[in-house]
């Protein structure tokens, strides 16, 4: 069978006689893929305020940066998969060991196929903050809501917010599309 045509890392982590890392990256991606991120984010800012002290921002980076990992790591898996499994064939057949295959070979087809779901998970992870506040981050969202309280006016400043959270994520959007359309002019270059 083939090295990296597998279900995922925990498949490399099986074949290399440590199966018990795959069990916590399959449990890992399972629970945070399972649970609502709200959810994590007043588990984790609970966990660090009760036993550690730290600050909601820590909390809410530390949420963010784990619930992105696991979605992160579901979009790597299949940018992965998606690649022919002749293209590692083709590079061990010219010798190079399973690494180099990857790093050289796989990667960087794979790369192309993994990032316009990154551009959107980054999308997301963005517009993801705006639940921050509930653990006392003053986001762009809960800035919104506090000029709504101080002026009785609830609804404008959410649309002003709604407005800045549609402006960022235009501006990410096309620079998601400025450099997917480089890497077709990559690709073309090759043919």
């Amino acid at each position: 069978r083939d090295y990296y045509a597998s279900r995922g890392l925990g498949d490399v982590y099986k074949r290399q006689g440590i199966g018990w890392i795959a069990k916590i990256c399959d449990l890992y991606v399972f629970v945070i893929r399972g649970t609502p991120v709200l959810v994590q984010l007043l588990l984790i800012n609970a966990v660090l305020f009760n036993y550690r002290g730290a600050n909601a921002i820590v909390a809410a980076v530390l949420c963010f940066g784990i619930n992105s990992g696991a979605y992160v790591a579901e979009i790597v898996r299949a940018g992965i998969e998606s690649i022919d499994k002749g293209q590692t064939e083709a590079g061990r057949s010219l010798g190079l060991g399973a690494g180099q295959t990857m790093w050289l070979i796989v990667l960087p087809q794979a790369i192309k196929n993994i990032l316009p779901a990154l551009g959107n998970e980054f999308i997301v992870l963005v517009k993801e903050t705006s639940i921050a506040g509930y653990i006392a981050v003053t986001d762009i969202t809960k800035a919104a809501q506090y000029v709504g309280s101080k002026t009785y006016d609830l609804i404008t400043p959410l649309l002003i917010a709604a407005a800045f959270y549609l402006i960022l994520v235009f501006i990410l959007t096309k620079l998601q599309k400025l450099l997917e359309r480089g890497l077709g002019k990559s690709d073309s270059c090759l043919l």
